[in-house]
């Protein structure tokens, strides 16, 4: 424990498990005696929670830690997560880091910052802590806090389908669960804080159990149903290639489960698909998302695509589009193709040029937009009365999310969140929907 209370700073990059990590290397940094500030604050000490998922990931980490160098010289930086994992020696060459951790061990930054302001200089070269992912365990590690109304929990670590575009096996390891009972003993804690929504994450949150003995994903969604003061309970981003008929039967009579799926799909073309080396083409895909709308009303889907994979013709490109279309998606987040040193896709022919990258995204964009609008447009006529999970506050205006994952705002004289309250639907700008609130 500090014998007197330093500030700590810490800028996430990444997915829902960074984030989660990140708040379990605050909760141990506050344990430690420190107060945490938000990161573009002048601190102490920062930590810098790495992603490598894109060049323009690995850009915005290196961006950060000189930033906070510059804010202050005199703070301590340490560095950890993906990046760091794959490509220490980048973060290293930046003069004035005290210490760089991968994916293992990632609590061990707050152990380090107090040695390090136990020290009281910065270090002259940067410790490195970079161990074997792959011989590494899934890290103890869990949280009791959350922000607003919604706490992720990391339930699974690593990834082994090696994609052809993706680094991540390499920063992350083999498949890892967290063991249900720990699971179970998290989520009813952070219940008892007065969490309304658990969002059940991993690297490969469809692969949760494939380490453990007599347990699977499904398996782990009902007993998480099971627990008495459950409120809505939501997946992490998930393999198409999961949606089989016996998984939907599964989940689809679980009373916590939110009708709302992440799927990353990457490409409506099964000929792009099989140059990724995804486990499934695009008819899979679709029946999956048709499989779920038989079974489970009203549900909603986001998704991510990756546009200008290298041999993507304009005939993919246009697949991938009508794909869009069909499935109806909530929300689409579109990545032009970033070239990642050390995949196989980094050396396929027809690599695809930037700027039709970049009009392919615009293009799917815009169709997103489109779809989006046509959806809310839908859900409103379909569920014109619905229940708000309230979250934000601003300006005379309060917004939150149904179990569908609608984004709705309603004019309110004061703050909701944390509340659930039923909301008459009255329009849509394209983007969330406007309503009224019955019940106050």
């Amino acid at each position: 424990m500090l014998d007197k209370i330093f500030t700590a700073g810490i800028y996430t990059l990444g997915c829902k498990v960074n984030q989660y990590e990140s708040q379990a290397i605050a909760e141990e940094l506050r344990r430690g005696g420190f107060s945490i500030l938000p990161p573009t604050d002048i601190c102490d000490v920062y930590v810098i929670n790495t992603c490598t998922v894109t060049a323009e990931s690995d850009r915005k980490a290196c961006q950060f830690i000189r930033r906070a160098i510059q804010k202050n010289p005199s703070a301590y930086i340490l560095v950890c997560g993906c990046l760091a994992q794959v490509c220490p020696e980048r973060i290293s060459a930046i003069s004035g880091v005290d210490y760089i951790c991968g994916n293992t061990d990632k609590l061990s930054v707050a152990r380090a910052a107090m040695k390090l302001i136990a020290q009281g200089e910065k270090n002259k070269e940067p410790e490195i802590y970079i161990d074997d992912i792959d011989s590494y365990g899934f890290e103890a590690m869990s949280i009791t806090e959350f922000e607003r109304t919604r706490a992720y929990v990391k339930i699974e670590d690593g990834c082994e389908s090696r994609c052809t575009y993706c680094i991540i096996p390499s920063a992350r390891g083999k498949i890892r669960s967290k063991a249900p009972e720990d699971v179970i003993s998290e989520v009813k804690t952070l219940i008892a804080g007065g969490c309304r929504e658990v969002v059940l994450t991993g690297i490969e949150t469809a692969s949760y159990g494939k380490d453990l003995k007599d347990i699977d994903l499904a398996e782990l969604l009902a007993r998480v149903d099971k627990i008495d003061g459950i409120g809505r309970v939501r997946l992490g981003s998930l393999d198409p290639s999961l949606i089989t008929p016996s998984f939907v039967d599964r989940i689809s009579t679980l009373r916590s489960l939110a009708p709302h799926f992440h799927l990353s799909l990457q490409s409506g073309s099964s000929r792009v698909l099989a140059l990724m080396k995804r486990k499934y083409n695009a008819d899979m895909a679709m029946r999956g998302i048709e499989l779920l709308r038989e079974k489970i009303p009203n549900v909603q889907f986001t998704t991510d695509v990756i546009v200008g994979f290298p041999g993507e013709s304009e005939e993919d490109f246009t697949e991938t589009v009508e794909f869009a279309k069909k499935a109806k998606f909530l929300m689409m987040h579109i990545f032009p193709y970033s070239k990642r040193s050390g995949t196989p896709a980094a050396q396929m022919p027809g690599q695809v040029a930037g700027d039709i990258k970049r009009r392919r995204a615009s293009l799917l964009s815009c169709v997103a937009k489109e779809i989006r609008c046509s959806v809310l447009e839908d859900y409103i006529a379909a569920k014109p009365v619905c229940r708000v999970l309230f979250e934000t506050y601003s300006k005379g205006m309060a917004f939150g999310h149904t179990e569908e994952f609608i984004e709705v705002a309603v004019p309110c004289d004061m703050p909701i969140h944390s509340e659930i309250y039923n909301v008459s639907l009255k329009s849509t700008n394209g983007e969330l929907c406007f309503g009224e609130l019955l019940n106050q």
